[in-house]
């Protein structure tokens, strides 16, 4: 009992009268439940708030202004990661977004870009819960079939791989998916290899040379046609209108 007395917070309790008190946990709860329901409203108009950055109400976990955001960031990703979970989003891919997102602050060296990262990663866990939302009446081969693509995404996933995945024929499999989500296996696996490539572009130095690659496009010059399809514009031109120096 004595050493619990003694120990270094009891002490800093009574001592420090100027330790800042925290946000009500209501306001917590609203958020995180906001994120978890997919409602990309509430959670835009947070960042548009600048809620992570207001100091007030968040706690000191480092004397240093960087550390103390890199160390309420990850808090916020362990936090959006089980919300998400308990709500429907995958597993793998939850954890999969938190780790890629926490591995990332190694290369941020300034507030500035700790906070516009937490608004990207907020947003890209609400995006993934809104998507969830949209394709909970889908069946289970389909969202095995999508959990299976987002596992996937860097290979040469072909409509057969994902067939025998879900123990189902490719012919049926294809038709299923076309009805249950309202696009081609194909479009859909294109869709989420160019939202993986806008990442990259946005926030590392790779070049186009390199994200084709990692992709497996057959080419580069697959991968530069095939992006400016989905996003309207080629890989350079994307990078230059919307990528920031973060790394």
């Amino acid at each position: 009992m004595n050493d619990y007395k003694n120990n270094d917070f009891t002490t800093t309790e009574k001592i420090d009268y100027n330790i800042p008190s925290h946000r009500a946990l209501s306001e917590e709860y609203e958020f995180y439940h906001a994120v978890r329901e997919g409602n990309l409203d509430y959670v835009r108009k947070n960042c548009e708030e600048h809620s992570f950055a207001n100091p007030e109400g968040m706690g000191v976990l480092s004397n240093n202004p960087l550390t103390n955001f890199k160390y309420h960031f990850c808090v916020t990703a362990a936090l959006l990661t089980r919300h998400c979970i308990e709500g429907g989003l995958e597993i793998e891919q939850a954890f999969r977004l938190s780790d890629y997102y926490i591995s990332s602050l190694d290369h941020l060296m300034d507030v500035q870009s700790v906070i516009e990262w937490h608004d990207k990663m907020v947003l890209d866990f609400t995006g993934k819960m809104h998507l969830s939302k949209t394709y909970s009446a889908v069946s289970k081969s389909i969202q095995n079939a999508l959990d299976y693509i987002y596992s996937h995404i860097s290979e040469q996933v072909t409509l057969t791989d994902i067939a025998k995945h879900v123990a189902l024929s490719p012919c049926y499999l294809s038709r299923l998916f076309i009805k249950e989500t309202g696009s081609s296996v194909k479009d859909y696996i294109l869709q989420m290899k160019i939202e993986k490539a806008q990442n990259l572009l946005k926030y590392s130095d790779s070049s186009s040379a390199d994200i084709a690659q990692f992709l497996s496009f057959s080419s580069q010059s697959h991968f530069i046609s095939t992006f400016k399809h989905y996003s309207g514009m080629t890989p350079k031109k994307y990078r230059d209108s919307y990528a920031r120096k973060v790394w």
